[in-house]
C-alpha cells in the first residue's frame, strides 16, 4: 500500500479587531481582505475561492481576538490615556 502525501489544507486566520472593528483575513502570509461583518469573511473566502469552508464551524479558520460573533466598534475599545 502506496502512502498518500496529506490534503493541503488551507490555514485562513482571521486577525484580532482593529480600532475600528475590521478584522484582516490571511491565508498564511497572503492577506485575502478586510473584514468589518462575518458576511465579509464569506465572501472574501469565496473570491479567493474557499466558499466550501463553513465560517463559523471549521477547524481551518483560527479566530484571534474573539470568534465570528465579535466585531466590536470603535466605541467598544478602551480609550487611551
Amino acid at each position: 500500500m502506496t502512502a498518500h502525501p496529506p490534503a493541503h489544507f488551507p490555514r485562513i486566520v482571521v486577525h484580532a479587531p482593529a480600532l475600528d472593528g475590521s478584522r484582516r483575513v490571511t491565508e498564511g502570509d497572503v492577506t485575502l481582505g478586510l473584514a468589518s461583518h462575518l458576511d465579509d469573511v464569506v465572501e472574501i473566502l469565496r473570491m479567493a475561492d474557499l466558499d466550501r469552508i463553513e465560517v463559523e464551524e471549521s477547524d481551518l479558520i483560527e479566530w484571534q481576538g474573539g470568534g465570528p460573533d465579535d466585531w466590536p466598534g470603535l466605541t467598544e475599545h478602551p480609550e487611551s490615556p
